[in-house]
């Protein structure tokens, strides 16, 4: 592809460099985008069976809290603040939205298209991460500017 420079000149630009892929649903996204959602799948406790719930449904950190079953959608047991916690960071990289009803954003959370994407890359239940994974999760999580 032939880019034009801010001084007039015409250069090739090699098109495999381009930091934007196309996934499924259509949207563009950058490579690093899709890479930290991915991270942030693996390193947090939730399994496969709590993404899949929240595409057929939209729920509230309070209902994933009190659920008796948590050991089938976490790999720990759920508080109401840890896992808001988790909600809020999953939004902030793409993986989930909040609902919205006819008076606006609710507290309920359903999974976005790139979520989607990110689970049809994945068969069976999401790996877990390594160590050295989940300590560089945490750093851009926590400490974004490091």
């Amino acid at each position: 592809m032939v880019v034009t420079d801010t001084l007039g000149g015409k250069r090739e630009e090699n098109e495999t460099r381009s930091s934007k892929v196309v996934t499924s649903s259509t949207t563009l996204v950058s490579a690093r985008a899709l890479k930290r959602a991915q991270q942030a799948m693996r390193c947090l406790p939730f399994r496969r069976a709590f993404y899949d719930e929240l595409e057929h449904e939209a729920l509230s950190s309070s209902q994933l809290s009190s659920q008796k079953n948590w050991m089938a959608i976490s790999r720990k047991p759920l508080s109401r603040s840890s896992t808001e916690d988790d909600l809020i960071w999953l939004i902030q990289v793409g993986v989930l939205r909040r609902e919205v009803d006819g008076q606006g954003l609710t507290e309920r959370v359903r999974l976005t298209p790139m979520g989607r994407d990110l689970l049809d890359g994945w068969q069976g239940e999401i790996p877990t991460a390594d160590a050295l994974q989940i300590v560089h999760h945490w750093l851009r999580r926590h400490r974004p500017r490091l």
